[in-house]
């Protein structure tokens, strides 16, 4: 049940979650140029109306069409929902929500329903009449049923917000809301509940309360200054400034939820800051123009409403006094607690959330009769399955199989693949992506007891033992034509890009530093950054051997601007679990153009002397000179 509807809030956010600047984009208009804005002026705040009616919806439609039915899902869903809108005077966000899957699933469906069975050159004819009339008739059952409807639903939920208000309940909704953030249903309440109503009240009345709610940066923060101060733990006591710093003003919330996990009792306190929260918010009429995403004291204190600021900010304030006061002796009174342990569950609780929830390791010695193709996979196909892939296509060139190694993001396994490598909380997607293939789970790419056990059954195959007889092929295939190793590309990481005996930090900062310094070097956008450390708190990128490569979500390849590569040396370690990194490598790849230097990377890393040497020199042009 809980991992149903972990999934579900995690749909409904991936449908607003990539739209969120579009939201922002109409809240500044509106808290600019509408008359009691900063800017008062009658053209411009014209632009809001459009914008929320027509623009909103169909973005988050059309993201949603595609999550399921692709491309095509997409332009079914903006189609479908124009008519949502047309057929009720309401603001149809949540038509969208519902009209956009909808959608995308009648087009995915009746494209499998048609396949291999349209004749020769009508392919193109036929795909585009088929999205105009199916477009045309759910416009059509939009405007007669689902406007309607969702009109009803929406006056019905802004009706149960309005009574809470009345009656002065909606504090309570605070005994939800922190441990549902807890179980990685911020976003899904946030943008999926809250968004909606919120943007039907700030039409209204320029405001909503209900942006606020979940969004205030304020209990996280009280919950993280008192261990900064009175943990027991010095690895925790240590790490805490930097998720401060994250959490506040990156606006990454899910920094502070080891910190609660490690001792639950400690939920009482952002439970009783989120109350007295919006109890004041209540009580001074406050909210903000549009939605805060993310959580971050800036992006809070953007949107609110002209004269108000200072209401907004004591919210905040007075939320992380709160939880400050509450938290401060149940930490005092706790024992040392392990924040590594508490991190790794956090994980895992995240990866259910995705639908990506580990299994048991898969037993290597059933792999199939005949491999031609194994394939390492990792969330994004970006670095660790790359450097995976190179390590172990070295590994076992020497036994002359003709087996290929590739690697991919989890969710793009080729049909042809005979065996997967992946890391255990993506084994449930490498199997809805790659269902015809042996799945092999591993802890990391580099070094695990797993990959050994692959090995050591290829090799016995290729000493002739152990292997199941092999179909005799329909006809011979010629001997695969290896390529010449290409020079890696002199630009992918220069001399500004590489940081040598560095102090240790944490984890997240280690990752933050790396990312800052992609930024710096003008390899990415800054919004990169939180989405390597999303990754990192889904799927660890450590690789084994004292490395980790850091790099964003699949998501986030867009952020990336051009491919680059920087290093960061570690001479006492960054705990990465119950391991230590020294060399942490953040990656930002267009394409594979980085393939060629972590490939390089790989080679270097398994001679043991060169990977010490890496781990200890002192020069920048050093490094340089071990990668030409």
């Amino acid at each position: 049940m809980k991992t149903a509807v972990q999934k579900f809030g995690k749909f409904l956010s991936a449908m607003v979650m990539p739209n969120i600047g579009a939201f922002i984009a109409w809240g500044l208009i509106t808290a600019l140029f509408i008359d009691a804005g900063w800017l008062p002026n009658e053209q411009l705040a014209s632009i809001q109306t459009p914008m929320l009616t027509y623009l909103l919806p169909i973005l988050i439609a059309y993201q949603g069409g595609k999550m399921v039915g692709g491309d095509r899902g997409a332009v079914m869903a903006a189609i479908a929902t124009v008519g949502v809108i047309c057929g009720t005077d309401a603001k149809m966000l949540i038509g969208g929500m519902l009209m956009g899957p909808f959608a995308g699933l009648v087009i995915k469906k009746f494209d499998q329903a048609v396949e291999g069975k349209i004749p020769a050159g009508f392919e193109m004819l036929i795909n585009n009449f088929s999205v105009g009339i199916i477009g045309m008739i759910l416009a059509i059952f939009g405007y007669y049923v689902i406007g309607p409807v969702m009109a009803g639903v929406l006056a019905f939920l802004s009706a149960g917000v309005e009574i809470l208000i009345a009656h002065k309940l909606l504090p309570l909704v605070g005994i939800f809301i922190e441990p549902a953030k807890v179980l990685f249903l911020n976003n899904a309440i946030n943008h999926g509940i809250f968004t909606p109503i919120g943007t039907e009240q700030a039409l209204e009345t320029g405001k909503s309360i209900m942006y606020m709610i979940e969004a205030n940066p304020g209990p996280g923060l009280g919950v993280l200054i008192a261990y900064w101060l009175f943990s027991k733990d010095k690895t925790t006591k240590s790490s805490a400034p930097g998720a401060i710093i994250i959490h506040f003003l990156g606006g990454i919330h899910e920094i502070y939820f080891p910190y609660v996990l490690m001792n639950p009792v400690v939920l009482i306190a952002p439970i009783c800051a989120s109350i007295v929260a919006i109890l004041f918010y209540s009580l001074m009429g406050a909210g903000l123009v549009g939605p805060s995403s993310p959580g971050s004291i800036i992006a809070f204190m953007a949107v609110a409403p002209k004269g108000e600021q200072i209401t907004v900010l004591l919210g905040v304030l007075i939320a992380a006094a709160v939880s400050f006061l509450v938290a401060s002796p149940i930490i005092k009174m706790s024992g040392a607690k392990n924040l590594e342990e508490a991190t790794s569950q956090m994980q895992s609780m995240k990866a259910q959330a995705k639908g990506t929830a580990p299994a048991a390791p898969v037993n290597t010695g059933s792999i199939p009769g005949v491999v031609k193709k194994i394939v390492f996979s990792c969330d994004a196909g970006m670095g660790s399955s790359a450097m995976g892939a190179t390590k172990f296509r070295n590994r076992i060139k020497p036994l002359n199989l003709g087996i290929t190694v590739i690697n991919t993001s989890v969710d793009n396994v080729p049909a042809d693949a005979d065996i997967v490598v992946c890391q255990e909380v993506l084994q449930e997607r490498a199997r809805a992506s790659g269902p015809q293939a042996h799945i092999i789970t591993i802890g990391n790419f580099l070094a695990d007891p797993n990959l050994d056990a692959l090995y050591k059954t290829l090799e016995d195959r290729a000493n002739g033992g152990g292997a199941a007889p092999a179909p005799a092929p329909a006809a011979p295939e010629p001997a695969p034509v290896e390529e010449p190793a290409k020079p890696a590309k002199t630009d992918v990481i220069i001399k500004e890009g590489i940081k040598t005996g560095l102090p240790s930090v944490t984890k997240e900062e280690a990752i933050q530093a790396a990312g800052e310094l992609l930024h710096k070097l003008g390899y990415v956008n800054e919004s990169y950054i939180p989405a390597m450390q999303e990754r990192e708190r889904t799927v660890s990128t450590y690789m084994g051997l004292g490395v980790a490569i850091p790099h964003g979500t699949a998501e986030a390849k867009g952020e990336v601007k051009k491919t680059g590569i920087v290093m960061l040396q570690y001479p006492d370690g960054v705990s990465f679990g119950e391991e230590k990194a020294y060399l942490v490598f953040g990656i930002a790849g267009i394409g594979d153009e980085h393939l060629d230097l972590l490939a390089k990377i790989g080679g270097i890393i398994e001679e043991e002397s060169q990977l010490e040497k890496l781990k200890t020199v002192t020069s920048p042009e050093e490094v340089l000179a071990m990668f030409q």
